[in-house]
Order: structure tokens, then sequence, then C-alpha cells
């Protein structure tokens, strides 16, 4: 337990985050902030980035939202978007982080979603998780949950240095396999790997092999990201402490002047090719796949989060691609995809290749190209 914690509850306004339009990394289209600030400290994350407002010394102020139950019940009373996933956790704090042991908010939260029969895609850190296996279980019963896990390695002692209050990788790795065994759908979040410690080859395909044991249903990766301000200066002051010899690679990698903190693209590039070959050698999806829940979703979701997944899936592979913009344009459109369908041309960014995707997916449920591009290894 950290011996600096403080811990501060608030009685909040509201808890369910709507988004403008559905997430393709977790096929979400809300989601909720339990607890402001966590525990777990990773000396990564970019909750301590400025625009997130989390008051104090990251990992040692805590908000609770004491009422977040009350107010759940309320809001989803009047909840009228049924499409997508409501995703339980978030970088500015994980719903399992310890104080979740005596305030119970999450797993009052999951009986409440139970309550309405309503999809999920809980990510965390934490083995705490586990407690709520049960109502998990009643809730896959009845609709849709996804169980992730984050991870910047599956090494343990790497682990230990770099995320100081969360449970070893090996121990997530043995809740992830519980849930699976449970017939629950489950992936692996590499959220995110760091330059030259956990990034190496082989630190990677020791992902890759312990995903595929568990026959876990996908990986997403994405590399660290360094805002300038509060992160970026936290980071530098642990490479001093631990790897002062890295300190001049990531002064190039990671330039000032890049609003998102991103490292440059030739290292991005290099490393989505390696990682598309460890998917073709383990069979491993790199997205969450939309076959897992287009059940759960509008045909106006599905269409805009597969054209995001092609998006990311072509320019993995070195290719260009503008169906991230179409899938942008679509998502400022008020009619739904069969209204929209006799004048797809209309669209911003909406050719001939693309329409026929959306054509496809609003008459079988699906589009063999992104089908290829995910499962590349079964063509």
């Amino acid at each position: 337990m950290n011996g600096n914690l403080n811990i501060t509850e608030i009685e909040a306004k509201s808890i369910l985050r709507k988004m403008n339009k559905i997430d393709s990394w977790f096929l979400c289209v809300s989601g909720m902030n339990i607890y402001r600030g966590c525990e777990h400290a990773c000396v990564y994350c970019d909750g301590r980035t400025e625009k997130y407002q989390v008051a104090g010394e990251f990992g040692e102020e805590i908000t609770v939202k004491r009422n977040a139950a009350e107010l759940l019940q309320e809001e989803l009373q009047k909840y009228s978007n049924k499409s997508g996933l409501i995703m339980i956790g978030g970088g500015v704090g994980d719903s399992y982080q310890p104080a979740e042991k005596d305030y119970k908010l999450t797993r009052q939260i999951l009986e409440i979603i139970k309550a309405h029969k309503l999809p999920i895609h809980i990510l965390t850190k934490s083995t705490l998780v586990l407690r709520d296996i049960d109502i998990i279980k009643e809730l896959n019963a009845a609709t849709k949950v996804i169980v992730s896990m984050s991870f910047s390695s599956v090494d343990d002692e790497l682990s230990e240095l770099l995320e100081p209050g969360v449970a070893p990788p090996s121990a997530r790795l043995a809740a992830l396999q519980e849930f699976k065994n449970a017939g629950i759908s489950c992936g692996m979040y590499l959220m995110p790997t760091i330059p030259y410690i956990t990034d190496t080859p082989q630190k990677i395909e020791e992902c890759f092999q312990k995903a595929s044991q568990l026959d876990l249903d996908f990986i997403v990766y994405t590399g660290l990201t360094l805002k300038e301000g509060r992160q970026k200066q936290f980071f530098y002051k642990f490479l001093e402490r631990h790897y002062p010899e890295l300190i001049d690679q990531y002064d190039d990698l990671y330039q000032e002047g890049n609003k998102w903190g991103s490292p440059n693209q030739d290292y991005s590039e290099s490393f989505g090719h390696f990682l598309l070959t460890l998917s073709q050698k383990y069979k491993m999806p790199l997205r969450l796949p939309i076959d897992l829940v287009s059940p759960y979703l509008t045909p106006k979701d599905q269409v805009i989060a597969t054209l995001d997944q092609i998006d990311y899936l072509r320019k993995i592979r070195g290719q260009k691609s503008s169906f991230g913009y179409t899938a942008y344009n679509i998502s400022k459109l008020k009619e739904d995809m069969y209204q929209l369908r006799y004048c797809l041309e209309s669209i911003k960014g909406v050719g001939p290749v693309t329409e026929r995707i959306i054509l496809e997916i609003l008459n079988k449920g699906n589009s063999s190209y992104y089908d290829k591009l995910l499962r590349s290894w079964s063509n």
C-alpha cells in the first residue's frame, strides 16, 4: 500500500461518458471513470498528462466518485444508445485499483449493467476483476462481455520496475485464463510497449506466445507516447535513475513539437511490420475482431468501426489509406446506414471500393476485405 496515498470522496454530477463515434480500439460507444488517479502508478502512464486534470501527484491522489452507482442507475433510465459496448476502465483510473477492494463501486455498477443487459468491455491491470467473475459470467450469458488486460510486457521482473502497484504479468495471464475457461472473450492490450526496454523482438514475441497459449482472441498494440509536461518529465526521471544510457535515444525518438507525444514515424513503421509477422505466425488478430460484438452494433457503428480498423490494418502494412477519413465523415451524419445506402457516393471519401465494403456489411453483416486483412494467415 502506498503510504502517501490520499483518497478524496466526491459527489459526481455524471458518470456515463458518451463518445462522439464508436471507438474502434475497444468497440465501445460510452465509458466511465469511477476513480480519478490510479494507485497502480505505472511510470509510463499518460494519465499524468495535464489534459486529464488529475490533481496532485498521480498515483498518490485518488478521487472516488462515491455516488457512481446511483448516477448510473439514473442515467441508464434514459440511455438511448443501445449499440456498442460500455467501457469499464480507462487511462485516468483503473476501475479495479486497490481502492475498489473497499468501495466495491465497480461491482455495484456491474450489477446495474446486468439488470439492463448491456454489453461491456472491461480493461484492467488488476486481478481483482476475478472477484466479480460471478456477475461477469451471468452478464455474458445474457449479452456480451469482453475482459482485457493491459501489459507492457509479460516479464514479471520488468513489470515490478515499470508497474510498481500492479499484479505481475504472470498473475494477470492466469486471471485471463480463468475468464477464457468461463467462456468469456479475452484480449491482451500491449499498452504501451516501452522503447528499448520491453519492445525487443524477444520480449514482444513472448507476449504473442503467452496470448496464443491462452487462446486469447486478439492482441492490440500501441507504443509509448510521451506528451510534453508532467508525463514526459516524470518518465525521464525514471530513465535517469534506471536507464540513463537510453536518454539520448529517447531524445531522438520523441522530438519536441509532437502534440500526441508519438515516437518518430520510422520507428512506428518498422515495429508495425514486425507485429504483422508475429500476427501471422501465432494466428492472432491485431485488433478486437468486430465479429465478436457485431450483434450488439448498429449497422452504422459496424461500418464506422470496420472502416477505422481497415485504415489501421492497411497503414501497418505501409499502404496508403483514407478509410479512417471516410469513417469520420460517416460518423458526423445523422442518418442511419439504411438511409445512407442509396447515396453513398455523396459522402466524402466514399469511392467504388468503399461503397462495396459498406454494402457488403449492410447485406451480409461483415466485410470479406476486412476479414482478409485481420486474419491474413487464413487466406
